[in-house]
């Protein structure tokens, strides 16, 4: 016997309607003791946020502003990170200093025009996250007074240096329960140890 299928109902889809994303995972929280690995966003796990260095700087801030993120890599073909930008470098003073400097309108500063370059970036090898502890991230991000550290690995089967996670001040601030006070890093870290030493 051969079994017959109604269709389902249908209906005009609504103006403005939204859609579902993946529910991100709230981290877990973490004490200055914790491995540091638990504070890392490893992109083995979430995929890397990229951008293209001849992009606009506000294609690059809608990127961000979409992600919930603060922080791009900048690839080319084939995935060969070039440097970072954060929000930092788009609401700082560097386009305003292009803008005078070139007489070019903000909307034609390009990501590359901003970015930290790589060669400017420094890195801490994955082998000495998995043996770190947070305070250790928190001691490095306030040396450097950055608030991202990248993270690398070797990849396998050839010799390039692969990017295999960052830190970010906020975050860590976030799962040690550290009020974070964006942009100024300065801020953020004292926060963290004034919390912390009580």
């Amino acid at each position: 016997m051969v079994r017959h299928f109604g269709p389902l109902p249908t209906s005009a889809l609504a103006a403005r309607a939204c859609f579902r994303r993946p529910a991100r995972a709230v981290p877990a929280r973490v004490t200055l003791d914790s491995p540091a690995a638990e504070t890392m966003t490893d992109f083995n796990r979430v995929a890397a946020v990229t951008i293209d260095p001849g992009a606009s700087v506000d294609t690059a801030n809608r990127k961000m502003i979409e992600n919930g993120i603060r922080l791009l890599l900048v690839v080319e073909s084939p995935d060969i990170v070039l440097g970072i930008i954060t929000a930092s470098d788009i609401l700082g003073e560097k386009p305003m200093q292009i803008v005078q400097e070139r007489g070019v309108r903000h909307g034609e500063i390009t990501v590359r025009d901003i970015m930290t370059p790589h060669e400017m970036l420094e890195v801490i090898e994955m082998r000495d996250v998995l043996n770190a502890r947070v305070g250790h991230v928190v001691a490095t991000l306030q040396l450097a007074r950055r608030q991202h550290a990248m993270v690398v690995e070797p990849n396998e089967g050839d010799s390039c240096q692969a990017v295999r996670g960052l830190f970010s001040s906020s975050q860590i601030a976030r799962q040690l329960g550290v009020p974070v006070h964006v942009g100024d890093i300065v801020q953020t870290f004292a926060e963290i140890e004034a919390s912390l030493n009580h």
